[in-house]
């Protein structure tokens, strides 16, 4: 889980559409069962979410900030007046305030989020604190193509991409996320991207599995989503919280385990589970900044600039396309 207030995974409203709910479905169907991530972002799932990014054992969320707030001058003194600050995957917009107070001369900021909740509640508290900034919130899912009001299409654009939501792809899967956005940013874009950092085992884990069991209701509110919104009869109380490393993988990973053999019944289908089998509901990848340099590098982008915290836990990188001028 890369759990960033900014939302990490496409969230969605009260409703899951078909498309989520075959996903579902197929999932479980699955020999390693798995559930969409996206669906960890209810209501209660984003509450809880909130929850967990002032928990002592999470360490992204403020850290990306303190380090945000200390490098804000700085992208501002490379971000020409005029500019469109385009964050995606936006959800509560919090980080953005400090980019915001940094850069008064925006032409707009351009949230994109499938949550059409998410990006009314942001624009409304937004608008209240930066009242002269215009905000064209856009509803979709970040990884497609952003289509620009023509007004705004020639304009320089800074993408903004917080909270290590990037870790939530394998890596295929996020290089050809940063391909896109490229192409949504254009030749002369740039991009703002967090990325959480490789580090000691026992202080990762801690962070996917507080003491005081927050993460655990927000990995298991997905089941009671689905049993509410799906039709499913998920014993949740059958069902426990699992954060693990896979070295291999270099990811934390998130499952849920049956406590004892069960069947769920679902969409018209039955899905038996052994006593100690998981559903795996999320990864969030790590990297050294080596490796996410060669990532970005991969999927067209130069590294420019980066900033870590003093303890190196977390990390925020400037990306250019290849062949900007510096």
């Amino acid at each position: 889980m890369t759990k960033s207030a900014e939302q990490p995974t496409p969230s969605v409203d009260a409703t899951p559409d078909v498309e989520l709910a075959r996903a579902v479905v197929a999932g479980l169907s699955q020999p390693q069962k798995t559930l969409p991530c996206a669906l960890l972002y209810d209501a209660r799932g984003s509450a809880l979410f909130e929850q967990i990014t002032a928990l002592p054992e999470y360490y992204p969320t403020r850290t990306e900030a303190a380090i945000l707030a200390g490098a804000a001058s700085d992208i501002a003194a490379h971000t020409p007046p005029g500019s469109l600050l385009v964050e995606f995957g936006s959800g509560s917009s919090r980080k953005t305030e400090i980019l915001l107070e940094a850069l008064p001369s925006l032409a707009a900021y351009v949230p994109i989020d499938v949550s059409q909740t998410a990006l009314e509640d942001a624009r409304a508290r937004l608008a209240g604190r930066f009242p002269a900034l215009r905000i064209i919130p856009i509803r979709g899912d970040f990884t497609q193509q952003l289509v620009l009001p023509q007004t705004l299409a020639k304009r320089p654009r800074l993408g903004f991409f917080p909270g290590s939501t990037i870790g939530n792809f394998a890596p295929l899967e996020a290089c050809a996320l940063l391909r896109q956005m490229g192409q949504s940013l254009g030749p002369c874009g740039r991009l703002l991207i967090g990325v959480d950092l490789q580090k000691d085992l026992a202080r990762l884990i801690s962070a996917y599995d507080d003491a005081a069991g927050v993460t655990a209701l927000f990995n298991l509110n997905l089941l009671h989503r689905i049993n509410r919104e799906m039709g499913a009869d998920f014993a949740v109380d059958r069902f426990a919280h699992v954060a693990l490393y896979n070295g291999a993988e270099g990811r934390i990973e998130m499952h849920l385990e049956s406590l004892t053999a069960q069947t769920v019944a679902l969409g018209g289908r039955r899905f038996d589970f052994a006593e100690g089998e998981r559903i795996h509901t999320e990864n969030s990848y790590k990297y050294t900044v080596a490796q996410f340099h060669e990532l970005a590098a991969g999927a067209g982008w130069t590294p420019r600039r980066l900033w870590t915290d003093a303890e190196d836990l977390f990390s925020l990188h400037e990306l250019t396309p290849h062949d900007a001028h510096p």
